[in-house]
């Protein structure tokens, strides 16, 4: 990362920087860009380009970027989409080493291949390149503000990646009415070349930059990105906000940028399994941030309420159960704590109820109670206007009270009331201190602070060597590939499970009605018939399979059914027999997956079966590879995990041995990138000690180049 993060450092930190397509006229982007650049203070040499010459905003313009002497480290190209390239190739020959593609017209609009083009260019001569489609890049570091928004960002903490243009714009305007500071905003646009992994390799080691935002409309190198994510969380917040959550928002969001936006679970999962945290709404993530990037971690996982109204109390209970905020329950501890300042009808009990007559004094009083004792790690300071309060001293005594704590503990503060309140809360809010005029939102900010906090302490993973005989694997896929076949038959697969080491029910092809009768009397009855033909790859579809079949009677009107059947509805298939398959014993059926994700490549799916995954989705996913430990936080993921824990009487099932599964099937796709997709289901998961059974796994491979899929 760091050899990353030294050559991204020349876009954010550049000695001079030239601007192609400068403009004298005030109505063009170009002469927007220079006058960022001029009216943000930036030290660097300023080169404008306009065929003309002349001057723009005091500076010389230059005809041609081979008149400018000198090296320039970025060159910001604001011209027709059709004179890009021929740009990008004079930058080359000059030496730049970043471009900065204002330039629309490319992917977004269906135009990829000129797109291409102007990347190849860039990368023949060791730039890179930022866009196409951007509004441009800001960097506190260097005093730049390379683009054309309106201008006066205020410098700060906090840094944002958008790939929306037109909202990143709108971000700038957002962060001086959220009293957020920026440390860097940078527009993505269409990623053709430089992507989110890139710069947050650079920001990851920035000393400016304390929190990240980033807007996500789709991802294209998912794996490095979830990769990246995971190292940068481990030191610094990440905040994410990412459109495309419904169907029609992922189509918008695919022909907005020219990127495919992956399905949304996936997304979620994965970005939870890097560290970061996913925010609903803009306003939330703009929340999360400000108070993220300036706010100590908690030294420990207990919180306390104080409040002056029961309601309002109880509310944030709610949400601190609702956010993972853990609340003090000390009784001895907070009485004595508390006892100096609570009248005789209060209550010391977290929530701590101050009544309705608290004074101001009374706030000061208890919040100092909660910054004196070290096992209370965290304050949440609700109030609800009364008329026997001053609003006005309050406002002073918030001012003071937030003084003491910022560099000790986290504190929030929620007000609700009227006018007054609500300017005291923008008052307080352009100062910077955490005032939020709804309870949830205060608590949704510490939550977040508290995930930041277990993200940073919790211990990497351990890598778990895979133990899997890949080349014999591989040369099973090679069999079925040579072939013509994208799928494995069914003993393949079994091959496959063997070398997995999972316990799959015993079975026997039967070429005739005799050696299926023979079959099923020597693995003993109950059993189960499945048609064997690589021409159907979806068995219950064509009639090819029956069920817990008792006797040599049923054995042989089966045998007859599931031949006709399939004959009828797939007359050209060629059968090449029936499988006789034990009738595993009941247990919990589960499911059990894993496949190449377009967005972020190998992926591991576990969920439970029937009705939870058909009906429910109750499913979570993890990039792979992951070891048990992070399997078993995937399988705990689960709405029905309580399930597996043992509900009514039931025993705790085996979890551990799921866990076993999971990592196995992760390892496969991430070592076997020509496996398309990998399912076991059901997996049956018995009692705790007892292990699973795998009772069908379908593997489908990709396609050689030039053949046809069967």
């Amino acid at each position: 990362m760091r050899g990353a993060s030294i050559v991204m450092r020349s876009l954010f930190e550049p000695r001079a920087i030239a601007v192609i397509g400068a403009s004298g006229n005030p109505e063009k982007i170009g002469h927007r860009i220079v006058e960022n650049i001029v009216r943000s203070g930036y030290g660097g040499g300023v080169f404008p380009i306009n065929p003309r010459g002349g001057e723009i905003l005091g500076l010389k313009a230059y005809a041609d970027l081979s008149d400018v002497e000198g090296e320039i480290d970025v060159a910001v190209i604001a011209i027709p989409a059709g004179r890009v390239l021929s740009a990008v190739e004079a930058c080359g020959a000059a030496g730049v080493k970043h471009l900065v593609v204002i330039t629309s017209g490319f992917s977004e609009v269906g135009d990829l291949e000129t797109e291409r083009r102007i990347v190849r260019a860039a990368r023949e001569h060791g730039m890179r390149l930022l866009g196409p489609n951007i509004f441009g890049i800001y960097s506190a570091a260097s005093s730049l503000d390379a683009t054309f928004g309106p201008g006066g960002i205020t410098p700060g903490p906090v840094a944002i990646i958008t790939q929306s243009g037109a909202l990143g714009i709108a971000m700038i305007g957002k962060t001086a009415t959220e009293s957020v500071g920026l440390s860097a905003l940078v527009s993505v646009g269409n990623k053709a070349d430089v992507d989110e992994a890139d710069l947050l390799e650079y920001l990851a080691s920035d000393e400016r930059t304390r929190a990240i935002l980033m807007y996500v409309e789709g991802v294209k190198d998912g794996e490095r990105l979830q990769g990246t994510l995971a190292e940068v969380t481990r030191n610094k917040p990440v905040v994410v906000i990412k459109s495309g959550r419904s169907k029609r928002g992922s189509m918008a969001a695919a022909s907005h940028t020219g990127s495919l936006a992956g399905t949304d679970e996936v997304f979620d999962s994965v970005m939870r399994q890097a560290g970061v945290l996913r925010a609903e709404s803009i306003q939330e993530a703009f929340s999360w941030v400000r108070y993220l990037a300036s706010t100590p971690l908690p030294p420990g996982d207990e919180a306390v309420i104080v409040t002056n109204g029961g309601g309002i109390g109880v509310m944030a209970t709610d949400a601190c159960e609702k956010h993972g905020v853990l609340l003090y329950d000390d009784q001895a501890v907070l009485a004595d704590a508390f006892s100096g300042v609570m009248p005789d009808f209060g209550s010391s009990k977290n929530p701590v109820d101050l009544t309705g007559q608290a004074t101001a004094e009374d706030y000061a009083r208890s919040l100092d109670a909660v910054l004196a004792e070290d096992r209370m790690h965290a304050a949440i300071a609700l109030y609800c206007e009364t008329a026997l309060f001053d609003t006005g001293r309050f406002a002073d005594l918030l001012r003071d009270v937030y003084a003491r704590y910022r560099d000790r503990k986290p504190i929030v503060f929620s007000l609700f009331g009227g006018e007054r309140i609500d300017a005291v809360i923008r008052d307080l809010r352009g100062e910077g201190i955490p005032v939020f005029g709804d309870v949830y939102e205060a608590v949704s900010a510490l939550g977040a602070l508290y995930r930041v906090r277990r993200r940073i302490r919790e211990a990497p993973e351990e890598a778990e060597p895979s133990g899997l005989p890949i080349d014999e694997i591989r040369e099973i896929f090679r069999t079925a590939r040579d072939d013509g076949r994208a799928f494995l038959l069914a003993p393949e697969a079994a091959q496959v499970a063997a070398h997995l080491g999972l316990d799959m029910p015993r079975s026997i092809v039967a070429h005739n009605l005799d050696e299926a009768v023979e079959a099923a009397g020597e693995i003993g009855y109950p059993v189960v018939m499945k048609i064997v033909s690589k021409d159907i790859v979806h068995k219950s579809d064509a009639g090819g399979v029956a069920l817990d079949l008792e006797n040599e009677e049923e054995i042989v009107d089966a045998y007859q059914a599931i031949l006709r059947s399939c004959r009828a509805r797939a007359p050209d298939a060629v059968i090449e027999g029936v499988e006789v398959v034990e009738m595993v014993r009941s247990g919990v059926e589960t499911i059990v997956g894993a496949r190449q994700d377009p967005s972020f490549g190998p992926v591991v799916m576990f969920g439970l079966g029937g009705i939870y995954v058909e009906v429910m989705k109750d499913v979570s996913f993890r990039a792979a590879p992951i070891g048990r430990s992070a399997a078993r936080a995937m399988i705990s993921d689960l709405r029905s995990y309580p399930l597996l824990l043992g509900v009514r009487g039931e025993s705790r099932k085996d979890i551990d041995a799921i866990a076993a599964v999971v990592s196995k099937l992760s390892h496969l796709i991430d070592r076997c990138r020509e496996i398309a997709d990998i399912e076991v289901n059901p997996l049956i998961v018995y009692d705790r000690g007892e292990g699973t059974r795998a009772v069908d796994m379908r593997i489908l491979i990709k396609q050689p180049k030039g053949g046809e899929r069967t």
